[in-house]
């Protein structure tokens, strides 16, 4: 395999990137595609080998920068990189620490330019609306965009919390055409993740990465809402939420046991910067609703939710976590918001 030079374009939100240009953008991700449009044709490095000017945008929906960091870490410390990795992020002291903690196995740049310029593969992954988009349609509009500038591209959206990402066991989604999708692979695959879901056995769609992203995260919430639901009932019926909690333990450990440990903490109206902001989710909660709208299916279940994060959102501000819906949830039954906990 030819040396490679890769680089890494965004540390805030969580994203994920190899060969790809997951998810859309807004102004800055169109921006790097031309870049991109400006940067001499790929070398021909052989079959297989790291792809030349692949770039990857991925979204996330996530506030924690800790998840990004996560995956970078594990980028430069188990991938199959040859050189230091390049990144770079908007706030550049990030990336100047970064640096520090890894021993200097990554070079930050202040430009999104000195980025992709030397670089034969482009990580990039962008936070919320005003960066990235994660639409369907937009997937596929960039896709088009980096392949007419000659690179290739392949949707990596990722599944997993900040402590995921730092022990390397994301779920990595794949999709888009399939030789571009196996030149992901290798950094997904016991790198920045433990299992693959590889959606171009089926289609080449880049698209399709994206619409499992958006359902799977509509799933994920409607679990949390009915966490937060069922705990409210527990306290008001003398059940006690400590035995909803020890089922969940027993029969749904995971993103479930993590939520209700939010909630019955306090967490969920003690944390100074949330873990899954009240924002993202909304936008995960309206592309959900409009993918189903298109093929005319109604998720009332989402419809629902997204009223209760719309009011966690007025309690809580910006920074509301989406872990709040449980104290919309107390208030809907006569609770006051907060719990007695301090979310220690």
């Amino acid at each position: 395999m030819a040396e490679q030079q890769v680089a890494w374009i965004g540390l805030g939100n969580m994203g994920r990137a190899t060969f790809a240009f997951v998810t859309a953008s807004q102004e800055e991700a169109w921006r790097s595609g031309e870049c991109l449009r400006n940067l001499p044709k790929p070398h021909a490095h052989g079959p297989k080998c790291s792809a030349d000017g692949l770039p990857w945008i991925s979204y996330a929906s996530r506030a924690a920068a800790d998840l990004r960091r996560g995956m970078v870490k594990n980028l430069v410390e188990k991938g199959p990189l040859s050189k230091p990795l390049i990144v770079y992020n908007r706030t550049q002291s990030k990336a100047i620490d970064l640096a520090k903690t890894l021993l200097q196995q990554i070079i930050p740049v202040s430009t999104v330019k000195e980025a992709v310029e030397k670089a034969t593969i482009i990580f990039i992954c962008l936070g919320d609306d005003p960066a990235v988009e994660i639409s369907p349609d937009t997937t596929r509009r960039l896709a088009q965009l980096l392949e007419s500038s000659g690179a290739s591209f392949a949707a990596c959206p990722v599944f997993g919390a900040p402590s995921a990402a730092e022990a390397g066991k994301l779920v990595c989604v794949l999709a888009g055409r399939k030789e571009s999708v196996e030149r992901v692979k290798p950094f997904c695959t016991g790198v920045m993740g433990h299992a693959i879901m590889d959606l171009s056995t089926k289609s080449e769609d880049p698209g399709k990465a994206s619409m499992l992203k958006v359902l799977g995260n509509s799933v994920i919430f409607r679990m949390v809402s009915a966490v937060s639901e069922s705990l409210v009932v527990a306290e008001k019926s003398d059940l006690g939420v400590e035995s909803i909690h020890s089922f969940l333990e027993l029969f749904f450990p995971g993103a479930a046991v993590a939520y209700s440990n939010r909630m019955v903490s306090g967490m969920y109206h003690t944390l100074e910067e949330p873990l899954f902001a009240v924002d993202l989710a909304r936008k995960d909660t309206r592309h959900a609703m409009d993918m189903a709208k298109a093929v005319g299916v109604r998720m009332k279940g989402v419809e629902v939710l997204d009223e209760a994060l719309q009011a966690a959102k007025y309690h809580s501000g910006a920074k509301g976590d989406l872990s709040a819906i449980y104290g919309v949830a107390r208030q809907d039954a006569g609770l006051k918001f907060e719990n007695n906990q301090l979310g220690q």
